[in-house]
């Protein structure tokens, strides 16, 4: 009893906290090599000035004087970086291996509890933005206006809410949505857009009639919302080309060992329009959990790591480890060992498609803890895949902001732009999982994070 009285107050001062202040202070981050999200070579000896919640001016040392009236931070010694984006995370589930058991037990906590808990351990792994795929609509809505007023601590939400599909079963009904004519699904896109989402998040595609399927494109796409859509079967791929989505998510095709000949012939004709068919074509592979499930099963640890435990009631806790207390048994989880031999080709044959990765990790799914993911999934693209660490990161920082539209805000630190910024002890271009320990984090010039500390009074 006493640990749950202790939860509620922590919820009280969450929600009572002076988060709702403005950044108003003017503070300079000084010494720091910057890797500023262009791609370009770094900045040594960086010197950035935020005035606010903006970043006014980007220069170095020898370049760029700190004028009087700023707070100087040091951050020699260290990488400075672009806050991270994930750009696939569940906030309403925290690593739960029973699904139904999950969606009957807690959807009164989604929004006072799980969600909330979700949002702040990616903002205190350096995750700044973070892109939210499927959620009941009026917890989506609560906890980003939450974090939008700045009551409660997270990164910036593009979020879609409930999933757009042919067929829902009971226990889904609650953040999944069948779509039943061309007239029902141009009405729950634009139920999804007055409610302030920014995703359109589509599944099954192939199981739609095709005018269906279109129609919920067409709509999200006059109002300015973007349309992620799985990839798990090629026909999903080949219908998701044709009706013009923005993202594909996940590698898919479960154990087949490749992509078939003509979806990799419609990529290549899709990539190659560029502009024309409105910006490039993107790809968010989430591997992370399937390349390292092995290791997990043989070195649970991670499992135990408290990190995930941030903002959650004991009896949730006690819940989710209870769930995969034998993370080598689970039916999730059943096919995944058959499936590891098959990323590297999958992965490979999309770089020569020519799409755009993003950084997203399916975070929250069984095992895949929001305060580790995001890191995770840039080592393996480095250590694995083979992609270079400049690339990774911009995978994380430049190309997700680009994606959804923002890039005059986000996704770099310039002149102009909102100062979301992350800083890490240590050379990330050379060990890019540094990242695991980010030790400075700010959001719109709000430092949340100093010297690897919680700031006072922001959680």
């Amino acid at each position: 009893m006493y640990r749950l009285i202790r939860f509620a107050v922590f919820l009280l001062v969450v929600v009572a906290s002076p988060l709702a202040a403005q950044a108003t202070e003017r503070t300079a981050l000084v010494g720091g090599r910057l890797i500023d999200g262009f791609g370009h070579a770094p900045i040594a000896n960086s010197v950035i000035l935020i005035n606010g919640d903006t970043i006014g001016a980007v220069g170095t040392v020898k370049t760029l004087a700190v004028p009087e009236g700023y707070t100087v931070v040091s951050m020699e010694g260290m990488d400075v970086l672009p806050g991270l984006w994930e750009s696939h995370a569940h906030l309403m589930i925290n690593g739960h291996a029973d699904y139904p058991h999950w969606m009957g037990t807690y959807p009164d906590r989604f929004a006072s509890e799980i969600m909330p808990a979700s949002a702040a351990q990616l903002l205190w792994a350096g995750v700044t933005s973070a892109r939210d795929l499927g959620a009941p609509l009026e917890a989506s809505v609560s906890v980003k206006r939450r974090v939008d007023a700045g009551e409660i601590p997270g990164p910036r939400l593009f979020m879609s809410g409930p999933f757009l599909q042919a067929e829902v079963d009971n226990w889904q009904k609650g953040f999944r949505w069948a779509v039943t004519s061309v007239a029902d699904g141009r009405r729950k896109v634009a139920r999804l857009d007055d409610a302030g989402m920014a995703i359109v998040k589509l599944i099954d595609q192939d199981k739609m009639p095709r005018p269906v399927a279109q129609a919920i494109v067409d709509e999200a796409h006059a109002r300015g919302m973007k349309v992620v859509a799985h990839s798990h079967r090629p026909d999903e791929i080949r219908v998701g080309l044709e009706i013009g989505v923005d993202n594909f998510e996940h590698t898919g095709l479960t154990t087949a060992p490749e992509y078939p000949a003509d979806i990799m012939a419609q990529l290549k004709e899709r990539t190659a329009t560029g502009r024309v068919a409105g910006g490039p074509l993107y790809w968010t592979p989430t591997v992370e959990g399937l390349w390292n499930f092995d290791r997990t099963v043989g070195n649970p640890e991670k499992l135990d790591d408290p990190c995930w435990q941030r903002g959650l009631a004991p009896d949730t806790i006690a819940d989710i480890r209870a769930s995969i207390e034998n993370p080598g048994q689970l039916g999730y989880t059943r096919l995944t060992p058959l499936r590891k031999p098959t990323l590297k080709r999958k992965i490979a044959q999309l770089r020569e498609a020519g799409v755009v990765f993003l950084v997203g990790t399916d975070s929250g799914i069984p095992m895949k803890f929001h305060c580790q993911s995001t890191w995770n999934e840039m080592d393996v693209f480095v250590r694995v895949m083979g992609f270079e660490p400049m690339e990774v990161i911009r995978a994380a920082v430049y190309w997700p902001a680009v994606m959804m539209g923002v890039e005059s805000e986000l996704g770099t630190i310039s002149a102009g732009k909102k100062a979301d910024i992350i800083a890490v002890r240590g050379d990330v271009l050379a060990y890019i999982n540094l990242l695991q320990h980010v030790d400075f984090v700010m959001k719109g010039g709000v430092v949340y994070k100093q010297g690897g500390r919680a700031a006072e009074g922001r959680w």
